[in-house]
């Protein structure tokens, strides 16, 4: 009896060593995650954006408080730990508890995936490097998390898909941080386009008259956490930050993508072509830059782009016109120098249907913070709209309580509570708590690959086109 249960063990122990080989088999041996306490533990990788930093501003009950650091030496990764350290002991709410483990060499990227001291690698900094580093972790068995942009020109597209590619084979997840989808006007936007007794369908648009129209305005100067950011010389130099047309419209592209086509597979050979595209600079004097960089003088890297009257050009705007499965849609970026008194980083979006037009603004008159409103397209009277506005609001609060709808002569506010105005700040834990999720879950939803394909597709097209 003894001996028959020696060989039962034997043969269990034996299969279960057979399947984990099977599984293993391809090379696509796959960490399972199943949310417990600290068993996500991240990998930071050269960073070089304060994007790096906000994803670790709360702290997760699935992520592991030690970090590993991989980077060259210089004032990136310094900056990068200054400002976890200042989430580490702040006063005015939660400090977080981050223990940042530091490798500074040259062969940090080998060293990082050589040791694997983690299994989520966070890639936000020099964009040159990037699409690089995603497919060297992705290649070595590690999952990615990563700031937009994935890529910068159509080499860097190619790159990005064999690295999808390496994604499957490997069965590690590779996926963008997409904040806006999280900003409520922009949710509340997409959430009313579905509804057909409201919005209809989606015009057609045309090239002067788009059915979907996408704007933001950046500023190199800016205050992030409350502190002036400081910015790396090599985020003025389009060679290594990418234009302005490849860089922030990612997340412009992304909402035209998720408004429109919410959860629906799209075919970048097939749904998308480029109209037009155009690119054009901001000037940035001596004293700016070293406002926002410390650094008192250009690097010789940026005197190319420097005039003789000392001013940096940086191609930091751009404009695209392109068709997605039957609409057109205009996707636009400027960069100003720094935001007007009480001002900011603002959104302008527009959703055309035959019913209604669904409009964001975040100017002025909206005290610079997003707001939505439902208004009448040509051709149909506001009165004829009331029953369906009213509807409309039912379904909204259901999930979003408090949520109101106000009248304001021809068109109707979206009066939305502050509780669910967290900030952009806010949106980087948000997209961390769904990639968490999605690693549980051991797989992206169906059409996040195909459609952060055509998203870099769309960028790339219009970087080239605009060229």
């Amino acid at each position: 009896m003894y001996a028959k249960k020696i060989t039962m063990s034997f043969v269990l122990a034996v299969f279960v060593i057979f399947m984990f080989l099977i599984y293993c088999s391809g090379d696509k041996a796959k960490i399972i995650f199943t949310g417990a306490q600290g068993e996500v533990k991240l990998l930071t990788l050269d960073p070089g954006h304060f994007h790096a930093a906000l994803v670790q501003k709360k702290m997760y009950d699935q992520v592991s408080a030690e970090v590993y650091v991989y980077a060259p030496e210089g004032p990136d990764v310094e900056d990068h730990l200054n400002q976890i350290n200042g989430f580490n002991t702040r006063v005015e709410e939660y400090p977080t508890t981050w223990e940042e483990i530091v490798y500074r060499g040259p062969d940090y990227l080998e060293r990082m995936v050589e040791e694997k001291k983690g299994n989520v690698v966070v890639v936000s900094g020099n964009n040159r490097e990037k699409t690089e580093y995603i497919k060297a972790s992705v290649n070595g068995g590690l999952n990615v998390l990563v700031d937009k942009p994935m890529c910068i020109d159509a080499n860097g597209f190619e790159l990005l898909k064999q690295a999808f590619a390496s994604a499957e084979q490997k069965g590690v997840l590779l996926y963008d941080i997409m904040t806006e989808r999280h900003e409520i006007t922009t949710l509340l936007q997409k959430n009313l386009a579905q509804m057909e007794e409201l919005f209809g369908e989606f015009v057609s648009g045309t090239p002067e008259n788009p059915s979907v129209v996408k704007e933001s305005v950046h500023h190199f100067f800016k205050y992030v956490s409350g502190s002036p950011i400081k910015r790396p010389a090599w985020y003025f130099d389009v060679r290594q930050q990418g234009e302005g047309i490849i860089d922030v419209t990612t997340h412009l592209v992304d909402l035209v993508q998720w408004g429109c086509f919410p959860e629906q597979i799209l075919d970048y050979t097939s749904d998308i072509q480029m109209i037009r595209a155009r690119h054009w600079p901001t000037l940035i004097s001596r004293e700016q830059f070293e406002r926002v960089t410390h650094l008192s003088e250009f690097p010789d890297y940026l005197k190319k782009y420097v005039n003789g009257e000392g001013v940096l050009s940086v191609l930091a705007n751009g404009e695209m016109v392109y068709r997605i499965k039957g609409i057109i849609a205009r996707v636009a970026v400027e960069w100003n120098y720094e935001a007007p008194e009480g001002g900011g980083d603002t959104h302008f979006s527009m959703m055309r249907g035959t019913k209604a037009n669904l409009i964001i603004r975040q100017d002025k008159e909206q005290n610079y913070r997003p707001e939505l409103y439902v208004e009448a397209p040509e051709g149909v009277r506001s009165a004829d709209m009331e029953t369906a506005v009213h509807h409309a609001v039912e379904i909204i609060t259901a999930q979003f309580p408090g949520v109101a709808l106000n009248r304001e002569g021809e068109s109707w506010h979206v009066v939305i509570p502050d509780m669910y105005r967290v900030g952009h700040e806010a949106h980087f834990a948000q997209v961390m708590e769904t990639y968490l999720q999605y690693l549980v879950d051991g797989r992206l939803p169906e059409w996040e690959v195909p459609n952060m394909l055509a998203k870099y597709y769309t960028t790339t097209s219009a970087y080239e086109m605009a060229q």
